[in-house]
């Protein structure tokens, strides 16, 4: 399987394509999840630190990275961001952002652009073990999910307290990575993760990152237009596991919708089937010896 890191970069075109089985197949693994080795938190792992030596920390830090994400979404991804005025209507609440998942670096970094306050993003706790950035995580607003019924529990609370703060919460949905992809997937978790939102009375926005061909230069590698769109509510009037399942049907409806202004199928992503697998063989063979003839 392919490290996130090459995907930051042009790939030959005869290698920009993945068969999957299921939509829960990852494209980028980590060395854990190469060796089916299980990750948990650290022992007594603080969601919100209480040291207010870290809290200074870990806001600098969170400054420095969104700083340096204004250069690499807006230069080097070409990204423009549309509809954030949107954003003006959650003003004086906190809120959460539902997005479609195809990028290892910018979906660390493009929320927190997109968004106009501080961002905390749901992780899985593999991530911390990723070389470099994993340590770095938690301080920039990575909150790992919990695997112990203790863990658990905190990470509610400390989803509660941020969204309390009228802070931005970061959620991806489809769970697994698939870099360049331009179909929004199923959520594998339904509506679980949309009870945050419902038990805070609070909107939720979508936000979705589509592909495009660049302007000019030699570069296969594609520029994203990202979309926010919301604010969608709970209805006071119904039922927690209504409100839930009608949010995540709002949200899935938003990502469809903007996903149809991609226009660059950069990365091909192919449902394991003999006859489709040999003929996208061949194609992209042929592909990649019309870009050596160029």
């Amino acid at each position: 399987m392919a490290k996130a890191e090459l995907f930051q970069k042009d790939t030959p075109a005869e290698e920009r394509v993945f068969y999957y089985e299921s939509e829960e197949d990852d494209p980028i693994k980590t060395d854990e999840q190469e060796k089916k080795i299980k990750v948990g938190l650290p022992k007594d792992y603080e969601f919100i630190p209480s040291n207010p030596f870290v809290r200074m920390y870990s806001a600098v830090l969170f400054r420095i990275f969104w700083i340096f994400g204004q250069w690499y979404e807006r230069c080097y991804w070409q990204a423009k961001f549309y509809g954030r005025d949107k954003l003006k209507k959650a003003r004086g609440k906190g809120y959460v952002i539902y997005a479609n998942h195809t990028n290892p670096f910018h979906d660390v970094f493009g929320p927190a652009i997109a968004a106009d306050r501080r961002i905390f993003t749901v992780i899985s706790p593999v991530n911390l073990k990723i070389p470099g950035i994993g340590k770095l995580l938690p301080y920039i607003g990575g909150l790992p999910l919990g695997g112990t019924l203790d863990e658990k529990i905190a990470f509610n609370d400390a989803v509660d307290e941020r969204l309390m703060q009228k802070k931005c919460l970061v959620i991806y949905p489809e769970a697994h990575v698939w870099p360049y992809s331009t179909k929004i997937r199923k959520f594998p978790a339904g509506d679980k993760s949309f009870k945050y939102a419902v038990r805070n009375n609070l909107p939720i926005f979508a936000m979705t990152t589509t592909y495009h061909k660049r302007k000019g230069g030699k570069r296969d590698l594609p520029r994203m237009d990202i979309y926010l769109d919301g604010p969608f509510y709970p209805d006071a009037k119904k039922s927690v596991d209504e409100n839930r399942a009608e949010l995540a049907g709002k949200a899935y409806e938003s990502m469809v919708k903007y996903s149809k202004k991609n226009t660059y199928d950069y990365f091909k992503y192919i449902k394991k089937d003999s006859a489709k697998i040999a003929s996208a063989k061949a194609d992209t063979k042929q592909k990649g010896k019309n870009v050596k003839k160029k």
